[in-house]
């Protein structure tokens, strides 16, 4: 049998294999990208606002927004998920891998409560709890389209 693709169907250890990786690689998005978020709020609260757009005070701002260990981390996390992201992109679908990747919002919500102590609404909690009801959706399919387990 072939799929769509015109490829020979892969066993079912390696489609195993390729599903455990992209759910862990998702998983790791999820996770670094709220993180590094969070320690750029962090990082920023440190800096303080730009203030003038003058060019020698828009260089003293990035010297010193470089020069926090916070946005140094974040920026290592970013890394993180960057790299997840275009790995977990080369073998399962765009369509699949977006939304569940949406679930980030859920944990930035509860890192930004617990963290930083900010005030989230209802409303936005509303929003959040449907964005994390689409991934449930989402995540009930196969991370490829045109495989079938």
């Amino acid at each position: 049998m072939v799929d769509p693709s015109g490829n020979a169907p892969k066993p079912p250890r390696s489609r195993f294999r390729l599903k455990l990786k992209t759910y862990i690689f998702i998983a790791l998005m999820v996770v670094l990208n709220p993180i590094s978020n969070i320690l750029l709020k962090k990082g920023m609260d440190q800096v303080g606002p730009m203030v003038s757009w003058a060019p020698s005070r828009v260089v003293q701002f990035f010297v010193h927004a470089f020069s926090v260990g916070a946005i140094w981390l974040a920026i290592a996390c970013l890394l993180g998920f960057f790299v997840s992201y275009l790995l977990v992109l080369s073998w399962a679908d765009y369509t699949f891998v977006q939304p569940s990747a949406a679930l980030s919002n859920g944990l930035t919500a509860v890192l930004a409560l617990l963290i930083l102590h900010e005030f989230i609404s209802p409303v936005r909690w509303l929003g959040i709890a449907c964005i994390c009801g689409g991934v449930f959706f989402v995540g009930r399919t196969h991370p490829q389209a045109g495989m079938q387990l």
